[in-house]
């Protein structure tokens, strides 16, 4: 009996050993070491060492992030995360696009599914929470696309008639709603496509977005129009990481304002959105350098 206790205090004994030096393991700098203290992202000399950098962007927005006819990532997110790929591995080839829809850009994140989300985020201090955000390209309001046969033209009318609006779930739009109109009826999908099939089939009297996405898509689809062009103040759209990954965040603000140097998210504008907005919004949607004006 005695021996039989001495072996189960041995084991014991090895379990906490064994548990300890994991623990000890798992600490390293995510600036310099393998893993941060949570063990949840990669760090920048990993990335290099794979040879890959993970970034999430929307399969199904253009024109920020969309899959053309040959199944390649094209749109404005996109563009940037090329050059993002080229300037930390040397190719820009050597990213590998996650696809993404918007409620679930924090969770891919916080998984560690992706190292970097270019999905149109906006900056919210509800995500600040769980995400790190860099600094922004990008500024954006909200803006309401309706029928042109039955226009929405004030919040007010939304509130009516058990009119129901359209959003996306996991946006900002959805948050904002669902705070300062808590009696508007929302009809929430997940992805984007649902969402504007939703207003071509009536289900819904109009769109709730970021103003960029309803312009364009109001644009190619004769017989709606953006009738609330702006509302709900200004937000900036920024890359994000994984809460804590400080290094990459850093890496990123310097590639920002690097680049801001060559004017390459002006760049990226002309390539990707002046077909959709023309140049007369480049200076009221771009920010270069990742400083908002």
């Amino acid at each position: 009996m005695k021996k039989l206790v001495s072996r189960m205090s041995i084991i014991m004994a090895s379990v906490v050993l064994m548990v300890s030096f994991t623990a000890c393991g798992s600490n390293k700098d995510s600036g310099g070491g393998t893993k941060s203290s949570s063990g949840k992202f990669a760090s920048i000399e990993e990335l290099k060492q794979k040879g890959k950098i993970r970034i999430g962007v929307f399969a199904d927005k253009p024109p920020f992030g969309y899959v053309d006819s040959s199944g390649k990532n094209q749109g404005f997110d996109v563009y940037i995360a090329r050059r993002f790929a080229k300037d930390l591995l040397g190719d820009e080839s050597k990213v590998e696009f996650v696809l993404v829809d918007a409620a679930s850009r924090v969770a891919y994140l916080e998984s560690n599914k992706v190292d970097i989300i270019m999905a149109n985020f906006t900056v919210t201090d509800e995500r600040k929470q769980k995400v790190d955000f860099a600094n922004p390209y990008m500024k954006v309001s909200f803006g309401i696309v309706s029928p042109d046969k039955a226009p929405i033209t004030s919040i007010d009318q939304l509130k009516a008639d058990g009119k129901k609006l359209i959003v996306a779930k996991g946006t900002t739009a959805e948050t904002y709603f669902t705070k300062n109109n808590p009696d508007i009826k929302l009809l929430k999908f997940d992805q984007y496509t649902e969402v504007f099939a939703a207003l071509k089939d009536g289900r819904g009297a109009a769109i709730a977005n970021d103003n960029t996405e309803v312009i364009a898509w109001a644009k190619s689809n004769p017989g709606f129009t953006v009738t609330i062009p702006e509302f709900g103040g200004q937000d900036t759209i920024a890359p994000a990481v994984a809460k804590g990954n400080t290094a990459l965040k850093d890496w990123i603000n310097t590639e920002l304002e690097t680049l801001g140097k060559e004017k390459f998210i002006h760049q990226a504008y002309k390539e990707t959105l002046n077909k959709v907005y023309g140049e007369g919004f480049t200076d009221s949607l771009v920010i270069e350098g990742g400083k908002a004006q």
